[in-house]
Parts: structure tokens; C-alpha cells; sequence
């Protein structure tokens, strides 16, 4: 099983705005890049022809701290972070040197594709959701205790 992927690459001068850098809508071209490779290496390919199921986004979200321009080599970390009978959810780092560039999340559902029917949820196919696991560090925090809270009850 697989839980995490990591995609090095290099911003391509298209890939930039006036300003010299990453247009925000690039950020979530890579985590979906990323998403394909976590895919391929878990042997498998998130939309091959005639498949009878298919994975739209169904939600999605970045915060940007710091900006990528072009030539950077920035790396992105995928982790599945949920995993359920009918979707799949990632966490997406992207840093460069180190340092957090943006973070982001996207969640896929599993939809029957029956032609002539509009698409509807559906289980993973069991062989697919056998290949990914939750990864460890994706694991929900605890919240931290309130200032002051130790020993109460």
C-alpha cells in the first residue's frame, strides 16, 4: 500500500504571471500532478480508458506563504490523509529549499460512469482501494489543551 508520493519538478516560464511568479491556479496543476504519481506508483492509473469508475474533485483549497518564479525546483509531498469507502483526501506540501511555498488540499469520490446515466457515488473498487493507506503523519492532530487546563476535569 501506498500513502505518499514525492514529485520534483521546475517552474516553467508559462506557468508564471506578470509579476514574475506561479500563478495560484498552477498550485493545484502540481498537486494533481503529484496525485497522478502517487497512482502510477501504486501501480495503477486514475483515469484509464473504459474504466467503469471515475474520481472527480469534489473539494479543493490552497494558502500560499511564499511565492515560486520561474527556474525555482520546488518538490511536493502528497499524503493520503482520509481514506473511505467512496473518496480519497491528500495534503499537499509544496516547498522549495525547505521552505513551505503553499499548502493544499484536495478530496476525489468514486463515481459509477454508465453511459447515458448521470454519474453517482459509489465504493471504490476494492482492487484500487487496497493499493493506499492513510499516512502516519496525515493522521489527525489532537487539538492542543487550552492554557491553564492541566488536571482539570
Amino acid at each position: 500500500m501506498i500513502s505518499e508520493f514525492r514529485l520534483t519538478r521546475r517552474v516553467q516560464f508559462h506557468e508564471t504571471d506578470a509579476a514574475g511568479i506561479v500563478h495560484f491556479s498552477c498550485f493545484f496543476r502540481y498537486m494533481e500532478e503529484a496525485e497522478h504519481g502517487l497512482w502510477r506508483a501504486a501501480g495503477l492509473s486514475i483515469a484509464p480508458p473504459d474504466a467503469p469508475v471515475g474520481f472527480p474533485r469534489v473539494a479543493s483549497s490552497f494558502e500560499f506563504q511564499r511565492p515560486l518564479r520561474f527556474e525555482d525546483e520546488f518538490e511536493v509531498l502528497l499524503q493520503v490523509t482520509r481514506k473511505s469507502t467512496r473518496s480519497l483526501s491528500y495534503r499537499a506540501t509544496i516547498t522549495k529549499d525547505g521552505d513551505v511555498a503553499a499548502r493544499g488540499a484536495l478530496t476525489i469520490a468514486c463515481v459509477a460512469k454508465e453511459a447515458g446515466q448521470p454519474m453517482r457515488s459509489t465504493p471504490i473498487p476494492p482492487d484500487i482501494a487496497s493499493r493506499f493507506a492513510v499516512a502516519r503523519e496525515a493522521a489527525p492532530e489532537a487539538p492542543p489543551a487550552p492554557a491553564g487546563a492541566e488536571g482539570r476535569r
